[in-house]
């Protein structure tokens, strides 16, 4: 309440009140009570180490003392607000210079708003004005200290990265020699377990063979020389050059009696027939006179010669058959009985 433009009471309860109507006298200014806020936006800051911010921030106040306000600003909110923000952008300036570039981003950021705040309180409590809270809203690096920011921190991580790589391929490297010589120890023992078993089946196979040997040489040579045979003589390219009389060829010699070949075997083993088996038939034909060899009769009522037959002309053989039966070779097959021819002694007619 003015009178004559003093102040001559304040009034902050609600009711009816009664002055004079006109404003010569008595005039009546209403101030606000209620919290009030002010804002300050893309606020540049630079911190201790030359890097600078974008910042948004504000500030809640209220006027808790009228006559104060009125007497100090004229009770003028836009006068008011024009100090608040000369003042707060000092004290957001002298926070901010006091620190370093990541005193923002940190646990700090609430104790620059406290120290904000205290800073702006005891000038505007002059003022009649109660700075209530200060609150920063955004802190931002320039663009170009951003990305100065950014490659610092990117190659910090790299660094980080390639220590952790590095790290890891030491490791890697231990576990992989670790197992390599576990491997060559393995591998060491199971040939040596091998050759020892080997060893033993060497000398298990040389003392079979040794016995076999003992039990029968001939038949042993014989078994031997036929698995030659089939290693060196198998379905193979391989041209072999050498004397028929060596004796990788001794099973291949003919087994005479007395200077006659016996016929071969037949296939399948089965024996062949001997002469005395052969059925024989009476030839029909006569030879004819001028047989060689074939004597003459004079006696022949004819003149000519008298014809002679095969029988005649032919000596007798008699076939002498061994009882026993045919011999069998090694290979399967069966070795003829030997035949001996014997001429008859009956004088040829």
């Amino acid at each position: 309440m003015l009178r004559f433009g003093q102040i001559t009471e304040v009034r902050k309860e609600p009711g009816l009140y009664f002055k004079l109507p006109t404003n010569l006298v008595d005039t009546v200014q209403i101030i606000e009570n209620r919290l009030l806020r002010y804002d300050i936006a893309n606020m540049q800051l630079q911190v201790s180490d030359g890097a600078k911010y974008i910042v948004d921030a504000f500030l809640t106040y209220r006027i808790d003392n009228a006559t104060k306000f009125r007497q100090r600003l004229q009770g003028d909110l836009d006068l008011a607000e024009q100090r608040i923000g000369t003042r707060f952008d000092a004290a957001l300036r002298q926070v901010y210079g006091r620190r370093l570039f990541t005193a923002a981003l940190s646990a700090e950021r609430p104790a620059m708003m406290r120290e904000a705040r205290d800073l702006i309180r005891p000038g505007m409590s002059d003022l009649g004005i109660d700075i209530v809270d200060v609150r920063i809203l955004r802190t931002d690096l320039l663009p170009d200290v951003s990305k100065n920011t950014f490659d610092r921190m990117s190659a910090e991580r790299f660094a980080q990265a390639a220590a952790i790589r590095a790290d890891g391929q030491q490791a890697s490297q231990s576990l992989k020699a670790i197992a390599d010589r576990q491997a060559v120890e393995i591998v060491a023992a199971a040939s040596k377990d091998s050759e020892i078993l080997r060893g033993q089946g060497d000398a298990a196979r040389s003392g079979i063979f040794a016995q076999a040997y003992g039990a029968d040489p001939e038949f042993f040579e014989f078994y031997r020389s036929l698995q030659s045979y089939r290693t060196a003589l198998n379905a193979s390219s391989t041209t072999m050059v050498l004397s028929p009389d060596s004796e990788f060829f001794q099973y291949f010699k003919a087994d005479t009696t007395n200077g006659t070949v016996p016929t071969p075997a037949a296939p399948n083993g089965i024996p062949p027939l001997t002469l005395a088996d052969t059925p024989t038939t009476e030839p029909s034909d006569v030879l004819p006179p001028s047989n060689v060899g074939a004597p003459t009769d004079t006696t022949s009522t004819t003149g000519l010669p008298a014809p002679v037959t095969l029988d005649q002309a032919t000596p007798a053989i008699t076939t002498e058959s061994s009882s026993e039966p045919p011999a069998v070779n090694p290979d399967g097959t069966v070795n003829a009985p030997s035949v001996e021819t014997t001429p008859s002694s009956a004088p040829a007619q």
